[in-house]
């Protein structure tokens, strides 16, 4: 085992723990869930703005909770936000109705993508770098990235497989989907579990401080010193999940299907190996951020991987598609330890519950609005393709902008 890893607390290992139990919950539903809501009777123009909704209300509950949870606590936040993903699944499980699913999934805790949502990821992070040092920072992130996506990549294949099984039963299709959905709901009720051992030393130490505000805006995020640097990497994280938008794991489940004609299993165990590779991927994060720094390692990772996303689409045939997808993959998530890790460097201690979850909001907001957008263009036949290349255009236009605006705001670790 690593000695980063070895250096460990039991509470940061819980941490661990309670990532992959969420990741994994969220790679079974993002594999099914528009195939689920289509098998409901939803047209993929309501679905797409049942997505964006979800995302929307994903968006106002993280920053409601984030920037509270240092002074409210951040166990009995994650509670509540474990809780709010049971009651989400629960109710996608047990209604068809368009409109009682909209309210549940503004105000419960839904993934589509296939990746974080709600409060969790900047509490973690926040607690965590509390315990590691600056230099050991960005090798735990790699490796609770890659907790992440192993745990997404095994939820993937196990929903393939479980409503591949399911339906060779006389289970109707939307059936088995349903069984993912009430999977879901249980793996919420699991993280309360785990969330409720956490001990005193997960908290911040300046729970239930009161803070003197000097402005509306730092009343409402929490944050005050690195308001400016939070604002602009906030506004370059939104442009990218917008694009990134564009193909979430849902989406791109379903345009294999349309494209391909690909069933749920052949998917589980495409984004299963994707998801792996994409979590190998940023175990190499540490080293190259140690070599040429944080913001070079995002860039010169990042822009590749938008290219090959544009060239999926282009692909002639399944198995170039998937190759070129599974290529992505393997270098995708290069930049995302580095991402949070910097995030958590040019902030101030006391602040980084707040700014983790300002700039994830930031991400959520950006991500809302595509799907609204993508359920258009999939309800056109010649326009499936276009998705794709809009997110890696988008994508590869925040990578020229985050190098421009922060390549010379260097992490404490870096300066010399």
């Amino acid at each position: 085992m690593p000695h980063v890893l070895q250096a460990l607390t039991r509470d940061a290992w819980l941490l661990f723990a309670t990532r992959f139990i969420r990741l994994f919950a969220y790679g079974a539903l993002a594999v099914v869930l528009v195939f689920y809501l289509v098998g409901l009777g939803l047209s993929e123009s309501q679905t797409g703005l049942l997505l964006t909704a979800t995302l929307i209300g994903d968006t106002v509950l993280s920053l409601y909770l984030t920037t509270r949870a240092d002074r409210l606590g951040r166990r009995r936040t994650l509670l509540v936000g474990a809780g709010l993903m049971t009651m989400a699944g629960l109710v996608f499980a047990f209604t068809g109705s368009w409109w009682v699913l909209l309210l549940a999934g503004t105000v419960g805790v839904i993934s589509p993508s296939g990746h974080e949502v709600g409060p969790f990821l900047s509490i973690e992070q926040a607690a965590l770098s509390h315990v590691v040092t600056d230099r050991s920072r960005t090798e735990v992130f790699a490796w609770y990235t890659l907790t992440g996506s192993v745990a997404t990549a095994l939820g993937a294949l196990a929903a393939g497989t479980i409503t591949e099984l399911v339906q060779q039963t006389a289970m109707a299709p939307v059936g088995s989907y349903r069984v993912i959905v009430l999977l879901y709901a249980a793996l919420g009720l699991v993280l309360a579990a785990v969330f409720s051992r956490l001990s005193p030393a997960a908290e911040a130490p300046t729970r239930g401080a009161r803070r003197t505000t000097t402005g509306v805006f730092t009343g409402l995020s929490g944050l005050d010193r690195s308001r400016d640097v939070v604002i602009k990497l906030s506004a370059l994280f939104a442009l990218d999940s917008f694009g990134g938008g564009f193909v979430i794991q849902s989406f791109a489940a379903y345009w294999f299907y349309l494209r391909f004609g690909v069933d749920p299993g052949t998917l589980g165990a495409i984004f299963f190996w994707a998801n792996i590779l994409a979590g190998v991927s940023a175990l190499f994060a540490s080293r190259l951020a140690a070599r040429f720094g944080l913001v070079n390692t995002m860039v010169a990772t990042h822009l590749p991987s938008n290219i090959l996303l544009i060239l999926v689409p282009l692909m002639p045939t399944l198995p170039l598609a998937i190759t070129v997808l599974l290529v992505r993959f393997s270098i995708s998530q290069m930049d995302v330890p580095a991402r949070q890790s910097y995030v958590m460097a040019v902030v101030t201690p006391e602040e980084r519950s707040a700014a983790g979850g300002v700039t994830g909001v930031a991400r959520t907001i950006g991500a809302a609005i595509s799907p609204l957008f993508v359920g258009f263009l999939f309800a056109q036949p010649g326009l499936i393709n276009l998705p794709f290349i809009i997110a890696g255009t988008l994508k590869i236009i925040y990578d020229l902008l985050l190098y421009r605006e922060f390549i010379s705001l260097h992490a404490p670790e870096e300066r010399r």
